[in-house]
């Protein structure tokens, strides 16, 4: 059996090696969200950054009520990202480096990957794997208010770049993986903080105005 990951994150902009197949496609019953703290990727200890995850969409929509939090409403409960074949030789070199990349709070899921296939929506690859932040993990910090996930992602910066910038590269890749994709949150994400960013495009420190008063929430790990 081939092994197969499904990226839905940075995995699209930065792909796993020995790769032999590349296959863009969707999960369905999901939504993405930037729900996981990141201290070690795109943030520090002191100050986290945020990454995504797949969360069920009904289960996401109940945390958000829960937590009075408004936000537009997806058009569609599919996450649109890549299913990268592993070449075999190489199985348990990449299962380790994804095990290690993805370390804090994901663990490792299936779900049927879909796409269209001569207009007709079929699954293209059953059972893949991929990794999944889920609410029970410490790194989980579920529903935050946008303009404070803005804030927060426009000012943090870890050992894997700034905080922004993976946002910006994934908005991007799903821009040109999906045109007709319609993530939402994704796109009011990426302008609100792009509007900080041409205020003032160095960032300020994470303890400023926009974040006084809102305690973080859940561990500091990705």
């Amino acid at each position: 059996m081939t092994y197969t990951v499904f990226g839905y994150g940075s995995l699209i902009f930065k792909p796993p090696p020995h790769t032999i197949k590349r296959q863009p496609g969707y999960v369905k019953g999901y939504v993405r969200r930037f729900a996981q703290s990141s201290w070690d990727h795109r943030g520090t200890p002191e100050q986290p950054g945020r990454v995504v995850t797949i969360i069920p969409w009904n289960e996401w929509h109940t945390l958000a009520q829960e937590r009075q939090h408004e936000e537009a409403a997806d058009q569609e409960d599919i996450v649109w990202g890549v299913a990268y074949t592993i070449d075999p030789e190489f199985e348990d070199e990449v299962r380790a480096y994804l095990d290690y990349r993805e370390k804090n709070g994901y663990s490792v899921h299936t779900e049927d990957i879909y796409n269209l296939v001569d207009g007709r929506e079929e699954i293209i690859i059953p059972k893949c794997i991929l990794y999944v932040g889920l609410e029970s993990n410490p790194s989980f910090v579920g529903p935050e208010p946008l303009d404070y996930l803005a804030h927060r992602i426009w000012s943090c910066t870890g050992p894997s770049g700034r905080n922004r910038d993976y946002l910006y590269g994934l908005a991007k890749a799903i821009r040109e993986l999906a045109p007709g994709s319609h993530d939402v949150h994704l796109a009011a994400l990426e302008a609100r903080v792009q509007a900080l960013e041409a205020a003032e495009p160095e960032g300020p420190a994470v303890n400023g105005s926009a974040m006084n008063g809102h305690a973080e929430m859940g561990k500091d790990t990705e």
